[in-house]
C-alpha cells in the first residue's frame, strides 16, 4: 500500500535536520518536507502562518502557538499535536533605545513599545511577563506594530495600538528614538550591528531567565504543529506518528553535541553541559502533562490580551489520541 503523502512546513531548527536529511521518518507518511521561514525567506519562502491560517497551504505545519490559540477559540479548521519546536524567554527579547530613559521595567509605562504584531507568541508572552512578573500593566504602554496580524483582531478599547505606515522599519525607528523600546522574536539588525543607540533592557538577561526558570518552572512555548483537520478527520493514526517523528528527531538532534565540534560555537559543548545543569535533562518536553502549566499561562495572557474568543481547556487544543503524553 503506497504511504500518504502530506507536506510538512518546518523552519531550519537543528532539532528538524533529521526530517530535512531524512533520517527520520514518519511511520506510513511520505513526507514532503518544507523549509519555510516566517520573516526570514527560506527555500520555500516565508509567512508560514499566515500560509496556513489564512488559505490552508500546508498538510502539516509549525505553527505560532498564540495564532493557533485565536484560531482554535473561532472554530477554525486546525488541531495540533503536543510538539513545541520552538520556545523562548521574552527577557532577552526585549530592547530599549539607550536616550529613552528606560532603566527598569516599570519605566516602560507611558513609552512606545514595537512589536512584529500584537498577536505574535512573543508579544503576548513578553506584554503577559512584564505584568506577571515585573508589576508593570501592559494596557499602560502605547503598542506599535510592524505588519499585519496573521488572524484578524478587534482593536482593545482604551489600549494604544497602531499599525506601521509601508516603508516604515522598526529596528530603524528604535535606533533613532521614534520608539522608545522593541520586544520581537530575533534581535533587530540595527542592535546586532553594535555601537549604536539599543541595549537589552535587562543587563544581565540570563540572569533573569534563570530566574524565571526556577520560578515557573519551563522554558515558554513559542510554536506548536497543526494539522488541517481534514487531514486528520481522513487519518486518525497520522497524530500519534507524526508526533513519534518528533520525538524520534529530538533524540537525535542531542547526540549531535557528543561531538565537541559538531557546532560552529568554540565552546558548544560546554554551553550544552552548562545548560542541562541549570534546565535539566530536557527544557524542549513534548506531550501534555509536562507543558500543562506552561499553555494555561499563555492561555491566561491570551485571554487578558482580549485575544481567544473563549477560554479553552489545556485538552480542548490537542488531537485526543495525544491526550495521555
Amino acid at each position: 500500500m503506497a504511504k500518504l503523502r502530506l507536506t510538512l512546513a518546518l523552519s531550519h531548527y537543528d532539532r528538524h535536520i533529521p526530517f530535512f536529511d531524512g533520517s527520520v521518518q514518519a511511520d506510513g507518511v511520505d513526507l514532503q518536507v518544507l523549509e519555510v521561514g516566517q520573516s526570514n525567506p527560506l527555500k520555500h519562502g516565508q509567512d508560514r502562518h499566515e500560509r496556513m491560517l489564512q488559505k490552508g497551504e500546508f498538510d502539516i505545519c509549525e505553527l505560532s502557538l498564540s495564532s493557533y490559540l485565536i484560531a482554535k477559540s473561532r472554530g477554525m479548521p486546525f488541531t495540533a499535536i503536543p510538539v513545541f519546536p520552538r520556545r523562548l524567554f521574552s527577557l532577552s527579547q526585549m530592547w530599549v533605545n539607550n536616550n529613552a530613559g528606560i532603566k527598569s521595567p516599570e519605566d516602560l509605562i507611558g513609552k512606545k513599545v514595537g512589536l512584529s504584531t500584537f498577536q505574535t507568541t512573543l508579544s503576548v508572552l513578553a506584554k503577559g511577563d512584564l505584568q506577571a512578573e515585573y508589576g508593570v500593566p501592559w494596557r499602560k504602554l502605547d503598542w506599535y506594530m510592524s505588519k499585519d496580524e496573521a488572524v484578524p483582531i478587534k482593536p482593545l478599547d482604551g489600549v494604544g495600538m497602531q499599525i506601521l505606515k509601508p516603508g516604515q522599519k522598526i529596528g530603524v525607528m528604535l535606533e533613532k528614538g521614534e520608539i522608545d523600546a522593541l520586544m520581537v522574536p530575533h534581535p533587530p539588525k540595527e542592535a546586532l550591528r553594535g555601537g549604536g543607540n539599543i541595549r537589552r533592557l535587562f543587563t544581565d538577561p540570563k540572569a533573569e531567565e534563570m530566574t524565571y526558570f526556577r520560578k515557573n518552572g519551563y522554558y515558554p512555548i513559542m510554536h506548536v504543529v497543526a494539522f488541517k483537520d481534514p487531514v486528520l478527520a481522513q487519518n486518525p493514526w497520522l497524530a500519534r506518528s507524526v508526533m513519534e517523528a518528533f520525538d524520534k528527531a529530538k533524540e537525535a538532534c542531542v547526540e549531535y553535541y557528543d561531538d565537541p565540534n559538531w557546532s560552529r560555537f568554540v565552546w558548544g559543548r560546554h554551553l550544552f553541559e552548562e545548560e542541562r545543569t541549570v534546565f535539566g535533562e530536557d527544557p524542549w518536553p513534548h506531550g501534555v502533562k509536562k507543558n500543562r502549566a506552561n499553555l494555561e499561562r499563555f492561555i491566561g495572557y491570551s485571554l487578558d490580551q482580549g485575544l481567544m474568543e473563549k477560554k479553552l481547556e489545556v485538552g480542548e487544543l490537542f488531537v485526543p489520541s495525544t491526550l495521555d503524553t
